[in-house]
C-alpha cells in the first residue's frame, strides 16, 4: 500500500498533514522522476486552487523544483484541466496541481501531470515515495548555476479562454441564444477566476453564484457537492440551466430547469448519444467506472452502444480510453473526459458541451436528460478490521447472500462491493426499482460484513 498518494495524488489537512517539508520532499522526487530521461533543463508548472494554504504550498513545491534544478511557471489560481491543457500547449515537463478538489478549505492536495497532460500513472506516483523517503533525496541538490529559477505567468489564464474559443465561439454563433439562461456555481474554487469570462466571450447569458473565494470557503456549501442552493435558484429565476464545478473545476453536475439535478451518468449518456449521433464517438464506445448507474448501461445497450467498465478512479477511466482508442469516458460524479480536447476531465468544457447540445438540438435540459432511466442506488459502509477488507470474497455465507441477490434482480439491479481504499470499510452498494427494498438489502449485507469481518 503506498504511503503518501491515494487514488488523486496526495490529500492531507494542509500544513499538519500536508507539511511545508514533506511538500519539498514531493516536489524534489517528482522533479527527479519526471524529467530523469530529458537532456534540458526541465520546466514545471504549478496551478492550484482557492485554499487559504493553496500559496505555502505553492512556495514549498516551488522551492523543490528550483532546488532540484528544475526552472517553474507559476500559474497561480487555475482550474486542474487548464493546468493540463497549459503543460501540452507549453511543452512543459511536467506540472502540480495544488488542490484537495471537492473537500473543506482545511485540506489541500498535490497532483502531478506528465508532459502529456495527464495524470501520472500509479507506478511513477511510487518511484516518487521511493525516491522521497531514501537517501537519493539529498543528493538532487543543484549547485551554482544550476539553480532553477522561478515565474510568474497568471497571464497564461487567457491562453486556456481561448481554447474554448476556438472550440466553441463558431458553433455558438450559429445558434439561437436569445432566451437562454444559464446560472453558474463555482464554488467558490478554481473556475471563479475563468468561468464568467469563458461564458461572456461566447456570448451566454449567465448568472454566477458563489464566486467571491476569500480562501475558506470553497465548497462551503456550494458547488458540485451541494446543489441545493443552486436547484432553488435555477426555478425562482427560471433558468434554463444550472451548473456547478467543484473546488478545482475537472468535475461537474448540472440542474435542470426544473431543478433536477443530471448527474454524471446523464452527462455521459447525453453527450455520447449526441456524438454518435455525429459519428464523432470512437468505436460506439463509452467508458464508465463500476460505480456508474446500471441505467446508464442499460442506456447504452438500447442504443447500440459499447459499455466499458473500468475500476473507480478517473484516471483508469483514462487508461482504458488511451489503450483502445476511445474518446469517451467518465464518472458518475460529473469527471468526464472527452480526449478529442483534453486528457483529464474539464468542468467548463463539459458545461459547454451540454448547452451546445441543448441549443442545438432545441430540447430543454429535462429533455435531454430523459435519454436514460436513472435506478435507485444505496450505499452503505460496513466497518470491518483493515486486514479484512478483501476477505468478503473468501467468505461463503457472504458470497451465497451476494448471489442470491443477482439472482433475484434477474438483470433489473445489481451489487457491487468495494473495499475502501483509505478507511477500515467495506462498501455495499445496491441498485435495483425499489428504493426502500434495497436500502433494507444493502444495510443487511453490511451487517453480515461486519459480522463476519470484524474482530468481535
Amino acid at each position: 500500500m503506498r504511503k503518501y498518494f491515494g487514488t488523486d495524488g496526495i490529500r492531507r489537512i494542509a500544513n499538519t498533514e500536508l507539511s511545508p517539508e514533506l511538500v519539498y520532499r514531493v516536489a524534489k522526487a517528482g522533479a527527479y522522476v519526471l524529467s530523469k530521461h530529458t537532456d534540458h533543463t526541465p520546466t514545471i508548472l504549478i496551478g492550484r486552487d482557492t485554499r487559504i494554504s493553496g500559496t505555502l504550498i505553492e512556495s514549498a513545491m516551488t522551492a523543490g523544483f528550483l532546488s532540484y534544478g528544475a526552472n517553474v511557471k507559476i500559474l497561480g489560481v487555475l482550474p486542474t484541466p487548464g493546468v493540463a491543457y497549459l503543460t501540452k500547449k507549453l511543452k512543459a515537463d511536467a506540472s502540480v496541481v495544488i488542490s484537495a478538489s471537492h473537500n473543506t478549505y482545511e485540506f489541500n492536495g498535490v497532483k502531478y501531470f506528465s508532459n502529456k497532460g495527464m495524470k501520472i500513472p500509479d507506478e511513477l506516483e511510487e518511484e516518487i515515495e521511493e525516491i522521497m523517503d531514501s537517501d537519493k533525496l539529498s543528493s538532487l541538490t543543484a549547485m551554482n548555476d544550476k539553480i532553477g529559477v522561478s515565474e510568474i505567468r497568471t497571464d497564461l489564464l487567457d491562453e486556456y479562454v481561448y481554447f474554448f474559443r476556438k472550440n466553441f465561439e463558431e458553433d455558438f454563433e450559429k445558434l439561437d441564444m436569445s432566451n437562454f439562461v444559464v446560472a453558474i456555481d463555482t464554488a467558490n474554487g478554481a473556475t471563479s477566476v475563468v468561468a464568467e469570462k469563458v461564458f461572456t466571450a461566447l456570448g451566454i447569458k449567465h448568472y454566477t453564484l458563489n464566486n467571491t473565494p476569500n480562501g475558506t470557503n470553497i465548497n462551503d456549501n456550494c458547488g458540485s457537492t451541494h446543489l441545493e442552493v443552486l436547484k432553488k435558484y435555477v426555478v425562482e429565476n427560471k433558468c434554463n440551466l444550472g451548473i456547478a464545478y467543484d473546488g478545482d473545476g475537472d468535475r461537474c453536475l448540472a440542474v435542470d430547469e426544473k431543478g433536477n439535478e443530471i448527474d454524471g451518468d446523464k452527462l455521459l449518456a447525453i453527450i455520447s448519444n449526441y456524438m454518435k449521433e455525429k459519428g464523432t464517438l470512437k468505436k460506439d464506445t463509452l467508458v464508465a467506472t463500476v460505480m456508474s448507474n446500471l441505467g446508464l448501461k442499460k442506456y447504452a445497450q438500447a442504443n447500440n452502444i459499447n459499455f466499458e467498465e473500468t475500476k473507480v478512479g478517473d484516471r483508469y477511466v483514462l487508461e482504458k480510453m488511451l489503450q483502445e482508442g476511445y474518446n469517451l469516458g467518465g464518472e458518475q460524479s460529473g469527471h468526464i473526459i472527452m480526449l478529442d480536447y483534453n486528457p483529464t476531465g474539464d468542468g467548463i468544457l463539459t458545461s459547454l458541451m451540454l448547452i451546445k447540445i441543448m441549443l442545438e438540438k432545441q430540447v430543454s435540459a429535462s429533455e435531454a436528460g430523459n435519454i436514460v432511466t436513472i435506478y435507485p442506488q444505496v450505499l452503505i459502509n460496513a466497518k470491518v478490521d483493515s486486514d479484512k477488507k478483501n476477505d468478503y470474497e473468501k467468505d461463503e455465507e457472504i458470497k451465497q447472500e451476494i448471489e442470491n441477490l443477482e439472482k433475484e434482480f434477474a438483470g433489473n439491479g445489481r451489487v457491487l462491493i468495494r473495499p475502501s481504499g483509505t478507511e477500515p470499510l467495506v462498501r455495499v452498494m445496491i441498485e435495483g426499482t425499489d428504493t426502500s427494498y434495497i436500502k433494507s438489502k444493502a444495510e443487511s449485507l453490511a451487517k453480515l460484513i461486519e459480522k463476519k469481518l470484524k474482530t468481535k
